[in-house]
């Protein structure tokens, strides 16, 4: 990673950290996009090549999609955003990590969205920081590219932002906003020995049926960390007609989202040495510690197809998985969750099954060991609230749904 890109991955006064056994990151901020918007652009949406509606609005919102072999669902994500009911300015800035599936060619003919073409798979947190570094705007959204976003999305996770003046005078202050994620489909109760079945905290098992047959569930409604450190989505597999979730969650969904720009020049972009999974997570805990909250806004709606571009079940979803939630428990959790999440991984990993690939990433996590122990003293440094009143946000290992 090059210093200069480095830098933005730093807390405040944090100092940079050299991490062993990183994985290169630097493809994120050798993008060269076409050139930061103007502050003020001719219609609703704001456009890379071109616009698309009447009237003189200012550009108030950055929504970055990140593409990598989806060609279809990124642009049926994109459509989406062209539907929206636009009270807000908005300009739509997709990076696409190397795709070859005919993504690119098919997004270079979009006249509604810009394109950063980063030529190569850089991870979804080099991406995403790739988009914030092309905008300037002063909310930034992140959404998946295999979700669909309600008509009233873009309004409704930025207007808190947007309305909130606090943050600019120093009192209490609105970090980041995350919305609630319905799952595709429709699902039925799963047998126990269904393959194919999703999983709640609980225990309870689902398995997805044909449209209109079953109920539907929600993928989250923001960020949560255990007591073991595990990281999830709250109300993951949960009734999607139940009561709605309380504000107030420990961090963000990064893929249903908003952020403000002001808190992220605070504490720092997402974390590239993640590549993907717990970048969210990561970012929610440098956030909290800064002094910056996070609101659930339930308005803010988006249809998800879960683990659509990179399966749940593949190994690049397993091994980072594993390998970042206790890399992200180092960097920040209380010393008694990173014990019981470490105990758990080794615990597994020598009793449970896929022992190799297991006993691998551990090796890995010990590779990064220095790297997220400078990030642990960095963020303490630079931190505003203490460990212990954030670590009040962690929950049981299990669940309730």
């Amino acid at each position: 990673m090059h210093p200069a890109e480095h830098r933005d991955l730093q807390p405040r006064g944090g100092d940079p950290d050299p991490r062993a056994g990183d994985r290169p990151a630097a493809a994120g901020g050798a993008a060269r996009p076409r050139g930061r918007p103007p502050p003020a652009a001719t219609g609703r949406l704001a456009t890379g090549r071109g616009t698309r509606f009447r009237g003189r609005v200012s550009v108030d919102a950055s929504v970055i999609v990140v593409s990598w072999n989806a060609r279809e669902l990124t642009l049926r994500c994109l459509d989406s955003l062209l539907a929206q009911n636009h009270e807000v300015g908005f300009e739509v800035v997709v990076v696409d990590n190397g795709s070859t599936d005919g993504s690119v060619e098919a997004l270079r003919l979009r006249r509604d969205a810009r394109l950063i073409e980063l030529g190569h798979n850089t991870g979804f947190a080099c991406a995403v920081n790739a988009g914030i570094r092309a905008t300037s705007t002063p909310v930034v959204v992140l959404l998946n590219n295999d979700a669909t976003a309600d008509p009233d999305f873009v309004r409704t996770i930025t207007a808190p932002l947007l309305a909130d003046a606090d943050a600019e005078r120093g009192g209490p202050r609105l970090g980041a906003t995350t919305g609630r994620v319905q799952l595709s489909g429709a699902f039925e109760p799963a047998a126990p020995t269904d393959p194919a079945a999703l999983v709640s905290a609980a225990g309870k098992r689902w398995v997805r049926v044909d449209a209109g047959a079953g109920v539907t569930l929600l993928n989250s409604t923001g960020n949560e960390v255990t007591v073991s450190g595990n990281g999830r989505d709250r109300d993951w597999l949960a009734p999607s007609d139940g009561p709605g979730a309380p504000a107030d969650v420990f961090g963000f969904n990064g893929g249903c989202a908003a952020l403000r720009r002001l808190a992220l020049d605070d504490v720092g972009l997402l974390d590239e040495t993640l590549f993907v999974y717990y970048e969210d997570s990561e970012l929610s805990w440098r956030l909290r510690r800064g002094g910056w909250s996070v609101r659930h806004v339930d308005e803010a709606r988006t249809v998800h197809d879960h683990a659509a571009s990179s399966g749940e079940r593949s190994t690049v979803f397993l091994d980072n998985n594993e390998r970042n939630r206790l890399s992200v428990a180092l960097m920040h959790a209380p010393w008694p969750v990173v014990g019981r999440g470490t105990a758990r991984a080794a615990g597994r990993a020598l009793l449970g099954p896929d022992r190799r690939r297991r006993l691998l990433v551990l090796r890995d996590v010990a590779a990064r060991l220095p790297g997220s122990l400078r990030r642990r003293r960095a963020v303490d440094r630079a931190a505003r609230v203490p460990r212990q009143v954030v670590a009040r946000y962690l929950v049981p290992d299990g669940g309730t749904r």
